[in-house]
């Protein structure tokens, strides 16, 4: 597309942070592998190109890199953290390990006022680095136009060729000038015209959609959460009566959930809703697994087993996945590592993608994208604002295997958490919040005598979009009246503790 931003993805887990980032500028912005051959770069004709970051090395046996061409191509180049290495490396400039790995916050030292790059960013704003090797003689031509604190090269260019690079991660929520940053490449550099919005994308996806399944049998799976029933609602507004949204049961939902969930899509979307009670079968397929990504395969494979026997064979199989279960699953773009199987990536969701059978218009927005797309299909608020839920459902949120009893326990704790969060008012001020049912038992004391009980873990988060989180600092008050209401109401329960991880280490789930 013409006028778009190309970012070439060398498998930093924040390569679809800087698309995201160029979109809220309102630039249309693509991920390519690093491999793409220079002619297809050509093809695209992009008004300028991004180098992103990588867990690999520069100084590696054969790193990922580009077409030396590019270079010279002409076009405005930024890279990023690995893309400022791999520049350097390419033109002549000496890369080496540093003496200490840089991560986290730094301050930018700005050096020329007279860089477009750095044109009205703040000195001494944060700055959030993350890398192990750093560039220590540039090539021929380039400048140092800012460093870091302790002296550390960390923004340089040469305008005669267009390349820009900073060793810092400007895409990322810990850089405070980061999105003026991008934006100074983008309009100034580039030259760049606005010329993208989720309405755009809405129409841009209706057209999609009605172009390849009209007059097909359409299948799409909607738990009623956020991402689904926008994607049922898109999908109805564009194949009407060709798509019809499944909502199974699979034992795995919260409590009330169903009845809640049926009411929302059927009363209130007016959407053409199927529904299957297959939860005996799930949690039959699920008796004695304990280990995770087993538990995500059987769903995974249990759901297509599902939609092929109530629907006869589909055309088309339409899934409200997520980048950021795109991303911790597989590559997609590029070398990305692999973090943890998502049951939308099961092997047999896999066989009918090389099919051509499934369909995923959401596959590179982020959950408040998806949510602005909602808002723009006119979904109620509640619906919009309600917090993530996995797929497998409660199914990872039980460490260990999966029982009735178990499944019972943790749907009170979890519904004693949610209440006390929306009465309190901080269900809306946090990204996500569950309950987790861990695989111990502990001794306590429960009216003067000795109680061997259950442990329930709380988890509440604060994020943007779902690839970083920190822990949510709750009321000592709130979290000490939800787990007084939950040992108090689930007599197989007697300690209740509180994580507080942030992602990374942790993922936001457990499992």
């Amino acid at each position: 597309m013409e006028n778009s931003i190309l970012i070439l993805d060398f498998g930093s887990q924040y390569t679809q942070l800087i698309a995201r980032k160029v979109r809220e500028l309102g630039v249309y912005s693509e991920i390519y592998p690093y491999s793409v051959s220079y002619d297809d770069i050509v093809k695209a004709n992009p008004k300028g190109i991004i180098l992103s970051g990588s867990p690999s090395s520069v100084l590696d046996k054969d790193p990922p890199s580009v077409d030396r061409r590019l270079l010279d191509y002409g076009l405005p180049i930024l890279g990023i953290c690995y893309g400022m290495q791999l520049v350097s490396v390419m033109l002549g400039g000496q890369v080496g390990k540093s003496q200490n790995r840089e991560y986290g916050k730094a301050e930018l030292n700005i050096l020329d006022n007279s860089s477009l790059l750095l044109q009205g960013i703040k000195n001494g704003s944060t700055i959030w680095m993350s890398h192990g090797d750093s560039v220590i003689r540039l090539p021929q031509g380039f400048k140092i136009t800012a460093e870091a604190d302790g002296g550390h090269m960390t923004a340089v260019e040469d305008t005669a060729k267009g390349i820009y690079a900073v060793q810092f991660h400007p895409e990322v929520a810990h850089t405070d000038e980061g999105k003026n940053i991008l934006s100074n490449f983008i309009f100034k550099i580039c030259g760049s015209d606005k010329n993208w919005n989720m309405k755009d994308f809405i129409e841009s996806e209706l057209r999609d959609l009605r172009n390849r399944c009209g007059g097909k049998k359409v299948a799409l799976g909607v738990s009623g959460g956020v991402d689904s029933t926008a994607l049922a609602v898109l999908s109805q507004k564009a194949l009407g009566n060709d798509v019809t949204s499944i909502f199974v049961d699979n034992g795995l939902l919260r409590l009330g959930e169903s009845e809640e969930v049926l009411d929302n899509l059927r009363n209130k979307l007016n959407l053409n809703i199927k529904f299957i009670d297959a939860s005996a079968l799930f949690l039959q397929r699920l008796k004695d697994i304990d280990s995770p990504e087993e538990k995500r395969k059987i769903i995974g494979r249990t759901f297509i087993e599902v939609f092929n026997a109530e629907l006869s064979g589909f055309d088309f199989l339409i899934q409200g996945t997520l980048y950021p279960d795109v991303i911790e699953s597989n590559p997609v773009k590029g070398p990305s590592q692999t973090i943890k199987t998502h049951h939308n990536r099961v092997s047999e969701v896999i066989e009918l993608e090389k099919m051509g059978k499934i369909i995923e218009p959401f596959k590179f927005l982020f959950k408040d994208e998806v949510r602005e797309v909602a808002a723009l299909l006119n979904v109620p608020e509640g619906i919009r604002s309600r917090h993530p839920f996995p797929g497998p459902g409660m199914a990872v949120r039980i460490i260990g295997d999966v029982t009735p009893d178990k499944l019972a326990v943790l749907r009170q704790a979890d519904r004693i958490f949610i209440d006390e969060l929306k009465k309190s008012g901080w269900y809306g001020k946090i990204w996500q919040a569950f309950a987790v049912f861990l695989p111990v038992k502990s001794v306590g004391v429960m009216g003067d005598e000795r109680a061997y009980g259950n442990v329930i873990a709380l988890r509440a988060i604060t994020s943007i979009d779902g690839m970083t989180a920190d822990w949510a600092k709750l009321p000592y008050e709130l979290l000490d009246a939800a787990a007084n209401k939950i040992i108090r109401q689930i007599k197989e329960v007697n300690r209740v503790v509180y994580d507080v991880t942030s992602k990374p280490p942790a993922t936001i789930e457990w499992e």
